[in-house]
């Protein structure tokens, strides 16, 4: 069976806000599904996805911030993911959501985080990730926790970003 794009769901959608449920195992069905996450991310194109954003409340997230040309994609499936160490140090990044689409902003966060997961295979893995690794990482373990990146941004600018992701919506709808 091919992989299959999945729909992304767009800022405001009372999924996003949900806090997604621990996987007690792992089934063929979610490495199916990690397949599909994968494709959908890369085909977006974007560097991270989780499910929670294609409506599946679950704790499974999938990245790779490979952006150099040439460069080999390295595509990371975490099953239950959760940030075990952070650095004092932070960094400000312009971040961004598929599910908030063409919206960017600046947010910090620790720079250098340790995560724990499960991979496909059921074996525990643990890595220490800097940079725009760790940015994404612990964006898409936010998104599991029903936390977006405009929930970092002053009332006044999630507003606007969450005005302009209707009016999207209601764009989208008409087409």
């Amino acid at each position: 069976m091919g992989r299959m794009k999945r729909q992304i769901l767009i800022h405001p959608d009372p999924r996003l806000k949900k806090v997604a449920a621990p996987l007690p195992d792992l089934s063929d069905e979610l490495r199916l599904l990690s397949d599909d996450m994968l494709e959908t991310m890369y085909d977006a194109p974007g560097i991270g996805l989780a499910a929670p954003q294609i409506g599946i409340l679950q704790r499974l997230i999938v990245l790779d911030c490979v952006k150099e040309d040439g460069e080999a994609p390295r595509p990371l499936v975490m099953f239950n993911p959760e940030i075990i160490a952070a650095s004092d140090e932070t960094q400000s990044y312009e971040e961004g959501c598929l599910s908030i689409p063409e919206q960017y902003a600046p947010v910090t966060r620790p720079a250098e985080v340790t995560a724990r997961w499960m991979d496909r295979d059921g074996r525990a893995q643990q890595e220490t990730f800097g940079g725009l690794w760790a940015i994404c990482v612990q964006h898409e373990i936010d998104h599991l926790d029903g936390k977006l990146f405009i929930d970092y941004l002053t009332p006044m600018k999630r507003q606007m970003i969450t005005r302009k992701m209707q009016k999207l919506k209601r764009e989208m709808a008409r087409d």
